[in-house]
């Protein structure tokens, strides 16, 4: 299918750098999720897909208790969920999702951070259409072909499957994504290296050396700002 995740290494390297700025992001999605259901995973869907996500960056127990404490205190605290879409260098596509208590705040910083890096702000679906919203899961411990057994009991149909730094990662509809967890988790898998919702791009682009570090100033600058939680694009990262 050509699609590829985000390089698992890359992915851990981001979080080993940047330790407390993802965590402050996972606090603030797990009291939103908590916030507009029950405090509780296992009736709470979208509190459940935070925490599982959230321990694949290792996030604290306490940042997650705080958070769901919070939600269930008396803080009448409110965040919009936002998505802005732009472009960068040379055909270049990007996704920012935000939570925000300050929508014309958010939409000026986004905007300053395209604009003062080679980039910037489309209308919104400019960017989407060219994305594929996915469920991605990672596993150890087992291959490719004892992965695709498992799915295939359960009559889950992967869109595709591919191994990565000694993980098996697994591509699915997004409305598969607690399917495959308890399939992998009846298997004996309990933790994962990957459990995302995320966007995918249809098609990945290369940029020149020059292109590539000021799309990745680009990247740099939105992912530091407060309200976006979580940044797509089409670039190959690992040219």
């Amino acid at each position: 299918m050509g699609r590829k995740w985000n390089n698992i290494k890359e992915k851990k390297a981001s979080k080993d750098a940047n330790t407390s700025r993802i965590y402050a992001k996972f606090g603030r999605q797990i009291y939103v999720a908590a916030k507009q259901g029950e405090p509780d995973p296992e009736s709470n869907r979208a509190l459940k897909m935070v925490l599982e996500r959230a321990k694949t960056y290792s996030v604290p127990k306490a940042i997650i208790d705080r958070a769901i404490e919070k939600a269930k205190g008396s803080s009448d605290e409110s965040y919009d969920e936002l998505r802005y879409e732009g472009f960068g260098p040379n055909g270049s596509m990007v996704i920012v999702d935000a939570l925000t208590n300050n929508v014309n705040r958010t939409a000026s910083e986004v905007r300053a951070a395209f604009g003062k890096n080679g980039g910037n702000m489309g209308v919104s679906g400019s960017v989407s259409y060219m994305f594929d919203a996915t469920a991605v899961i990672g596993v150890e411990g087992k291959t490719v072909d004892e992965v695709l057994e498992l799915l295939m009991e359960a009559d889950i149909d992967a869109r595709d499957i591919l191994e990565e730094d000694e993980t098996v990662i697994i591509y699915a509809e997004p409305d598969q994504f607690h399917a495959m967890q308890e399939v992998f988790q009846r298997a004996g898998i309990t933790e994962f290296t990957v459990a995302e919702l995320t966007m995918l791009p249809q098609n990945y682009v290369t940029l020149s050396d020059e292109a590539l570090a000021q799309f990745k100033k680009m990247i740099d600058a939105l992912e530091d700002l407060e309200d976006v939680q979580r940044v797509y694009h089409n670039v190959d990262m690992d040219e």
